[in-house]
């Protein structure tokens, strides 16, 4: 069954490569990159249908604008740039923060705390494959929140959340061989753990 779910991911790639030729070109590219004001008008009516489009295309024309009097900087002048040095802070602590946020250890671990669970040797890829399910999900459910609260609302609280889990996490596992249902309380940690990771970072 893996080899068959491994090679399911290939199907939406097979249908992109087969569909893509037919799809119109981007607007804003034709008459931003390619100076192409006709073909722009036609894939406006072709995406959009038949009326009148000129709001639009006077919106292309203003980003066209802004783009020409935006100076494009280098790795180096943009570290250097005062005005953007907070903007830059707030993206590096952003991206440090998912990267260590432990969603790669709960992962790698998840495996072996199923099998401290007494879970049926074949029912754990199946377990596993929940985890998953439950990510993608909450990443769903995260798309209809962010309008709502906010991302600084859905950071800081999934954030603390996550840490909260990680120490209840770190207790259960370090009791597990005390109390017998300390592993399944493990296994209900792991799936809320990522459930708030889906929902906040």
């Amino acid at each position: 069954l893996w080899p068959w779910l491994l090679a399911s991911s290939g199907l939406s790639a097979l249908v992109q490569l087969v569909t893509l030729p037919f799809f119109p070109d981007s607007p804003s590219y034709l008459l931003i990159q390619k100076g192409n004001e006709e073909a722009c008008r036609k894939a406006i009516r072709k995406l959009w249908g038949e009326g009148d489009h000129q709001a639009e295309i006077d919106d292309i024309m203003k980003e066209k604008a802004a783009m020409t009097s935006t100076k494009t900087l280098r790795v180096l002048e943009l570290i250097k740039e005062p005005s953007l040095r907070w903007q830059l802070y707030i993206l590096m602590t952003v991206m440090t923060t998912l990267q260590l946020c432990g969603i790669n250890a709960i992962y790698f671990y998840s495996f072996e705390v199923f099998h401290t669970a007494k879970f049926e040797e074949y029912l754990i890829p199946y377990v596993s494959l929940g985890v998953g399910l439950c990510e993608c999900l909450s990443s769903i459910l995260c798309s209809t929140l962010i309008d709502r609260f906010g991302r600084k609302v859905l950071l800081w609280g999934g954030y603390t959340l996550m840490c909260s889990v990680l120490a209840l996490l770190t207790m259960t596992l370090s009791l597990q061989h005390q109390f017998f249902w300390m592993h399944y309380f493990s296994v209900i940690l792991i799936f809320l753990f990522v459930i708030f990771y889906g929902i906040g970072p």
